[in-house]
């Protein structure tokens, strides 16, 4: 693996001068990647989300049932009315009319309550956090829809709370680029925003993920790359720590998920939406590791045009022994036929151990 990522840098070094000389002279860049990009196939998918005809489905989110893992529950945003929870076979559990709800993420409490909470991108002017709790069922309970600052709620994450008396810590990724961080306290029944503070980005971002062993946060400048955060700081200014370069990553940069391998590595996964593939990191350095796409199988086809994805490590049953890999396709053309405006847009579940394989990683 150290061959191929070293590999790979001289490539970009020896491709740069001429990437420079296109930029000036106004070309764009390549619509795929010249790289070596694998292959896996999806094992599940789920039924498709309710909003026919439109760009709807866009984030999911994983809950891992530590009692039974085989139980464990898929959450997806229907970004035109609301929010679905999935078994691992891809049936709808659960539904939520909840509005224009964009990005989810979840954390589990200290006593057990997992905590829901997704981008209300109702208003354009005013970020608002939408909360639910999940049952073990896959019943969603909707809660409040708190008010964390100005600008439209378009990505979103959260991570575990960083100190006694809090709740929580959410990052709404407004569209026009800010994102603001927000510490929550009170319950999950009524969370309350106890401290706020922006983060600065300059243009449109979605995708964010937080790493909660090194307190990083990474997002997702769509048409330059990612950032990240070290939230440790008191006023954390943002690195671009991955291109949108068209070789190793193709704008836009959408959704970002986190493979965690031991005490503060394994990978960061980005959606490279310009050309239906998705690309690894190695943690904690940034390296470049390695790109796949999904394909189509005989059974479920392939993911194309993919916004946001989810990872989540462990057992998770005889069908995901060692983890799942989720990736929203934005054309889901399982009967065959092209449907591009994805009239059956749905999510795509794929072995977390073979995706780590494909990108050239070992678990």
């Amino acid at each position: 693996m150290l061959e191929r990522i070293m590999n790979a840098r001289a490539g970009l070094s020896a491709l740069a001068p001429a990437l420079v000389l296109a930029a000036c002279a106004g070309a764009e860049a390549p619509a795929f990647s010249p790289w070596p990009t694998g292959t896996v196939t999806a094992s599940v998918e789920t039924a498709p989300v309710g909003t026919a005809n439109a760009d709807a489905a866009d984030d999911p989110a994983i809950w891992r049932n530590a009692a039974d893992p085989a139980k464990s529950i898929v959450l997806g945003t229907d970004k035109k009315a609301g929010i679905y929870s999935y078994d691992l076979s891809g049936k709808v559990m659960d539904f939520v009319p909840a509005g224009l709800l964009n990005n989810v993420d979840l954390v589990e409490l200290a006593d057990g309550t997992v905590l829901v909470a997704a981008s209300d991108r109702t208003e354009e002017t005013v970020a608002r956090i939408a909360f639910f709790t999940l049952a073990a069922d896959g019943t969603l309970t909707a809660g409040p829809k708190l008010p964390v600052g100005s600008g439209e709620a378009y990505g979103f994450c959260m991570a575990p709370a960083a100190a006694p008396g809090q709740l929580a810590r959410s990052y709404v990724v407004t569209k026009a680029g800010p994102v603001i961080e927000t510490v929550l306290g009170g319950t999950a029944d009524a969370p309350i925003a106890i401290s706020t503070r922006t983060l600065a980005i300059p243009t449109q971002s979605e995708g964010c993920v937080v790493d909660p062993r090194t307190d990083m946060l990474y997002v997702g400048e769509e048409l330059v790359g990612v950032h990240r955060f070290d939230l440790s700081e008191a006023d954390p200014k943002g690195e671009i720590v991955a291109s949108a370069d068209g070789l190793a990553l193709v704008a836009d940069v959408e959704g970002l998920a986190l493979a965690p391998m031991g005490k503060n590595g394994g990978m960061l996964i980005a959606s490279s939406q310009g050309d239906n593939a998705y690309v690894g990191f190695m943690l904690p350095g940034m390296e470049y590791v390695g790109r796949v796409r999904i394909g189509d199988g005989e059974m479920i086809d392939g993911t194309s045009e993919t916004d946001g994805i989810a990872f989540a490590a462990g057992d998770f049953g005889p069908a995901f022994p060692n983890g799942i890999f989720i990736a929203q396709d934005g054309d889901n053309a399982s009967e065959g036929a092209s449907i591009s405006g994805a009239s059956t847009q749905n999510f795509k579940l794929v072995r977390g151990d073979s995706l780590i394989a494909a990108l050239g990683a070992k678990n």
